[in-house]
């Protein structure tokens, strides 16, 4: 018998049909050539929408094509000089540039404008533009994310925070620059002496509320890095807090206050002790009437208003800070952040030394302010050396506790003294010293070395102007009064016969 092999018909056969395989094609990162082509089209032909689309789009990367961030450089480089932008000019810029043929020659250049009818839409067609050139930065990160996190050997939190980096500067536009030319320095520079100018008080940053203080520094400057010290119980929480009430409630001001010592309710009290002149020992027991009550009430409406948003998170990380600071930028618009303190901070670093640990977060709260482009105000302890001195307790920069790298990071460095801590009656000049502090600039980067004394007012855990005694300060400490005493006629105001003693041994602060 014949072996026969039996062959299907051809019509039982099935056709099994494969998915085209893209891998050797992969994806175009998300682009809009048609339309950078239409924005510089535009730019070229009417000059009306030129502010609007260099506002928008404030760097040539975030063209994807290569010639069309060339090109945009040219019309960047134009419009700085105040020259005007046409097919002619930009193609001389770009010969000039040494760039003309790698982006197509002049008749690219002039094709640009002949594929639009008119510059109406430019506008809307930037934004698009730069939708997809965030959408190509976040695959970027994420790209880079992914990739470090299947590396056994990166830290998981410094991963985190170099995600959060990039995608903050994605989101504020803040691309780091490599470098700026000396011309746009000094226009910069510039521009800040023709504001200061227009100032009568000579404050160009963010202003202390105190007249003496600000006069040295000017306000506090952006990404200065301001570390105040001092030894317990000299007021140094009592400074910062009457300070960002100033910043607050008299500059209209976005302050933040990480409290890693105190909650924010204590802090909340010390503000209401400060603003309404109420003892805080009278706050906490609810020692005063009901008509009292709501004097204290209408006093304190002004701080209710106030821009100050407290984080009391206790030991907390640099990463932690880093991360809330950028949202509060973001989301606030906040001028001032304030840390007490920064022995109480965690590095969130593996290993290593105390010193080592306050070097880290010294260094990473500097880098903070640099990045936000806001000063940011570090309490610090300082170390027992102090009180072991003989004679002259006047703190110096080598008290500085932990570390030298808070003196060496720090752009101005102040001391908070206070002679009655010691029991001293006078000042080394021979002047009273009583229900006085001292706060004693012992560096200053950009500036002048001077000591500037302050009233302190130990009950209340507030510092203000000494020549800031007002009739309303002598009201409070005569007690409290209905509403219609304290008005601006100070011909009408008798003066208490014995005011009350300011001079309290009890300062927690």
């Amino acid at each position: 018998m014949e072996n026969r092999v039996e062959i299907p018909k051809r019509s039982t056969l099935k056709t099994i049909t494969r998915p085209q395989d893209l891998s050797g094609i992969g994806k175009l990162p998300p682009q809009a050539i048609d339309l950078e082509e239409a924005i510089l089209g535009a730019l070229m032909l009417e000059k009306s929408p030129l502010n609007d689309v260099i506002d928008i789009i404030h760097q040539p990367e975030i063209f994807y094509k290569e010639a069309h961030q060339k090109i945009y450089a040219a019309i960047q480089d134009l419009f700085s000089s105040s020259e005007s932008i046409d097919i002619l000019t930009v193609t001389q810029k770009l010969k000039s540039n040494g760039d003309l043929d790698s982006v197509g020659g002049a008749y690219y250049i002039s094709q640009l404008t002949n594929r639009i009818a008119s510059a109406a839409h430019a506008e809307s067609h930037a934004r698009i533009v730069v939708q997809k050139y965030i959408l190509r930065e976040m695959i970027r990160i994420s790209g880079k994310v992914i990739q470090n996190a299947y590396d056994e050997t990166t830290d998981v939190f410094n991963l985190l925070d170099e995600a959060e980096s990039e995608l903050f500067k994605v989101t504020e536009g803040n691309i780091r620059k490599d470098y700026e030319s000396m011309a746009s320095l000094l226009f910069k520079a510039q521009s800040e002496i023709e504001i200061a100018m227009q100032k009568e008080d000579g404050i160009n940053g963010v202003g202390s509320g105190f007249k003496e203080l600000d006069k040295i520094t000017s306000g506090w400057q952006k990404s200065d890095m301001i570390v105040i010290a001092a030894r317990p119980g000299m007021g140094k929480t009592a400074f910062v807090l009457s300070m960002a009430r100033n910043v607050a409630v008299d500059y209209e001001h976005p302050v933040a206050i990480f409290s890693l010592e105190m909650s924010s309710i204590q802090l909340v009290n010390r503000l209401i002790s400060g603003e309404a002149e109420i003892p805080a020992e009278d706050i906490r027991r609810g020692n005063f009437s009901k008509s009292e009550f709501e004097q204290f009430f209408e006093r304190t409406k002004s701080l209710s208003e106030a821009p100050i948003y407290i984080d009391d998170t206790p030991a907390l990380s640099i990463f932690e800070l880093r991360a809330k600071s950028r949202r509060l930028k973001q989301q606030h618009g906040v001028q001032l952040i304030i840390i007490d303190y920064l022995q109480l901070m965690s590095s969130g670093g593996k290993g290593g030394n105390r010193e080592q640990e306050i070097s880290n977060i010294s260094r990473s709260i500097k880098e903070i302010a640099k990045e936000l482009e806001i000063p940011i105000i570090a309490l610090s302890q300082l170390s027992r050396s102090v009180e072991t001195r003989g004679g002259d307790k006047r703190p110096m920069l080598s008290d500085l506790r932990d570390s030298g790298a808070i003196e060496q990071d720090a752009d101005i460095v102040g001391f908070i003294y206070r002679p009655e801590y010691y029991q001293l009656t006078e000042w080394p000049d021979g002047s009273p010293c009583n229900n006085q502090g001292e706060i004693i600039i012992a560096k200053h980067r950009n500036g002048s070395l001077k000591d500037v004394r302050l009233k302190f007012i130990g009950k209340y855990a507030k510092f203000s102007d000494l020549d800031g005694l007002s009739q309303n300060d002598f009201m409070y400490n005569a007690g409290m009064k209905p509403n219609n005493d304290f008005g601006d006629d100070v011909s009408s105001f008798t003066m208490p016969s014995k005011m009350n003693d300011d001079s309290s041994n009890e300062d927690p602060f």
